[in-house]
């Protein structure tokens, strides 16, 4: 299939799909931090999510690993092209990695999702990993990664310890908007931790909750101020925040303490980009509206549970959705992102 659509002329681009890379897990097993990181992340999900997860996971290894899988799945689907992030188990679980081993996580992740891409090179493109726990490594880890000609670096929405306002990330501000380096904002699991451990809350509830809370954090600090060029795409449609950002703007006209920014918060949603993947046209209609049609993206979270096998279905859902705004969350947007040919 021609990574070209004739569909208006542009390819249908899917910028959120995931790939499992074994050798970051080998490198990783038997060391004590892996294991007291996967008992938090049981403890937050709770017994009966974990045992629906693991079968889930494994039944999904095929379109996480095989190129060949992958492309049918996409032709199956409509997708012309993907942007392929590695598996947010790759560095949800890692952070406690000291700074040997976690350039050893990212540069595995790096080399394995440029390998996968490349054995498609018309039709996926690949992200790569920081690791946000080190940020003096940040910088040096994007760089490796665009070494390798990806696009750009996934980043979850903290590290232990550390939010995305933290002065630290500065200098890996500043080489992701110099480079034009995409960063594809990716929350794994919630810190609410036990109170979200029934019925799957951890990721209902709690991914949205992060999205909007890593992103008020590069709002509220200015970072996008100081950083206007920076390219973030935002997962889950951005969570709960471009729904409720009229709180935010709110907070921001009647409290001093919220003046961090230059601007009110909903301001910059217009120089975010977020995926189209929020499970309701409603929603999603609204999210076109508040951000804007040029900055929403095709998103379907593949191969997971929570993703969604028709994310072209779930955007005609969107009744009297114009067609150039279509068109443009359908795959224009996404093909400008990645300056596509």
């Amino acid at each position: 299939m021609s990574p070209v659509s004739p569909r208006n002329g542009a390819p249908t681009v899917d910028v959120h799909a995931h790939v499992l890379l074994p050798p970051v897990e080998d490198a990783v097993a038997g060391h004590p931090g892996l294991a007291a990181a996967r008992d938090l992340d049981a403890r937050r999900n709770g017994p009966e999510a974990t045992a629906v997860s693991g079968p889930m996971f494994r039944d999904r290894i095929p379109r996480l690993t095989d190129v060949k899988a992958r492309l049918a799945a996409m032709d199956a689907s409509g997708v012309d092209v993907q942007l392929v992030s590695p598996s947010p188990s790759h560095y949800h679980y890692h952070y406690w990695a000291d700074e040997d081993l976690a350039r050893t996580v990212w540069e595995l992740a790096n080399e394995g999702t440029a390998r996968h891409v490349a054995q498609a090179p018309r039709r996926l493109h690949g992200l790569g990993l920081v690791p946000l726990q080190h940020p003096g490594l940040a910088v040096e880890a994007l760089e490796h990664a665009l070494g390798l000609g990806l696009r750009g670096v996934e980043i979850s929405s903290h590290a232990p310890g550390r939010e995305l306002s933290d002065p630290a990330y500065e200098p890996f501000w500043t080489r992701a908007e110099e480079t034009g380096a995409i960063l594809f904002l990716h929350p794994f699991g919630c810190t609410l931790d036990e109170r979200l451990n029934r019925w799957y809350l951890s990721n209902t509830v709690g991914q949205p909750t992060e999205n909007a809370v890593a992103l008020s954090h590069l709002i509220f600090s200015g970072v996008l101020d100081r950083h206007p060029g920076l390219r973030v795409v935002a997962a889950h449609g951005g969570g709960y925040l471009p729904t409720h950002i009229g709180r935010s703007d709110h907070a921001w006209r009647a409290r001093t303490d919220t003046r961090g920014c230059a601007r009110p918060p909903s301001s910059y949603l217009k120089q975010l980009y977020f995926d189209s993947l929020v499970h309701d046209p409603h929603v999603l209609r609204e999210l076109i509206r508040v951000a804007g049609p040029d900055r929403v993206l095709l998103g379907s979270d593949f191969p997971f549970d929570m993703g969604t096998d028709d994310p072209l279905g779930a955007l005609r859902d969107v009744t009297d959705l114009p067609a150039p705004h279509f068109h443009a969350v359908r795959g224009d947007n996404a093909a400008a992102l990645l300056r596509l040919t």
